[in-house]
C-alpha cells in the first residue's frame, strides 16, 4: 500500500511538471504573437511618448499626415468624408437646436415674458413654542405621538423645556398636520 501512494504520487509530480512545460510554450509562443500583432510595422508608427508640462504634445507622424491630408480636401470631399465616416461608424444625425442670437427680437421677447419663479419651501420645521397649562397632559401625549420612539417622560421633558423643534425637514402636509394636531392638544406652533 506504501509503495501505491508513493507510486501514485510521483507519477502525478511527473505529469503536473509536464503539463507546466506545455503551459509555458504556449504562453510565451502567444506573447511572441502578441508581439509582433501589437509591434508597430515601421519604427515612425510607434506612439510618441507623452511630453512634460511647458512643452508642446507631439504627434505620430501618421496622425499629422493624417491631419494634413484632411485639410488638404476640398468642401464636397469633406461632405463626401463625413457621410462615409457616418455611414463606416454607424452614426445617427443629430439635428441641431435653434439658437437665437442677443439682437434678434424674438429673444428680447422671450425674455420679458419671463417671470422670476418663486421656489417653494419644501421641507419645514414644526416648532413648539408654548403651551396652555391646563392642556399640558394632553399636550405630551400628542408629541408623544409626533415622535416616534418617545417615551412619556422624555415628552414631559421636552414639553417643560419650551421652545422645542418637533419636526425636522418634514414635507409641507406632515407639518401641517403636525401643527392642527398640537395646536388641538393645546400648544403654540410655528412653521419653519
Amino acid at each position: 500500500m506504501y509503495c501505491t501512494r508513493n507510486c501514485l504520487r510521483s507519477a502525478l509530480r511527473a505529469a503536473v511538471s509536464i503539463h507546466r512545460q506545455q503551459l509555458k510554450q504556449q504562453t510565451s509562443a502567444l506573447s511572441a504573437l502578441r508581439l509582433l500583432n501589437t509591434s508597430p510595422a515601421a519604427p515612425s508608427d510607434a506612439i510618441a511618448p507623452p511630453s512634460f508640462e511647458g512643452e508642446p504634445k507631439q504627434y505620430s507622424p501618421k496622425i499629422q499626415q493624417l491631419v494634413n491630408d484632411i485639410a488638404s480636401l476640398t468642401l464636397f470631399e469633406v461632405s463626401d468624408l463625413n457621410e462615409l465616416l457616418k455611414k463606416t461608424l454607424n452614426i445617427q444625425d443629430v439635428g441641431m437646436m435653434p439658437m437665437m442670437a442677443p439682437g434678434v427680437p424674438g429673444a428680447q421677447a422671450t425674455e420679458e415674458q419671463e417671470e422670476p419663479v418663486k421656489k417653494e419651501k419644501l421641507l419645514f420645521t414644526v416648532k413648539l413654542v408654548a403651551l396652555n397649562l391646563s392642556d399640558k397632559v394632553k399636550l405630551i401625549k400628542e408629541v408623544k405621538n409626533c415622535i416616534q420612539g418617545l417615551n412619556l417622560v422624555q415628552a414631559k421633558k421636552l414639553v417643560e423645556a419650551l421652545p422645542q423643534e418637533i419636526g425636522v425637514n418634514i414635507s409641507k402636509d406632515q407639518a401641517e398636520k403636525m401643527k392642527a394636531d398640537l395646536e388641538a392638544a393645546g400648544g403654540t406652533v410655528e412653521l419653519e
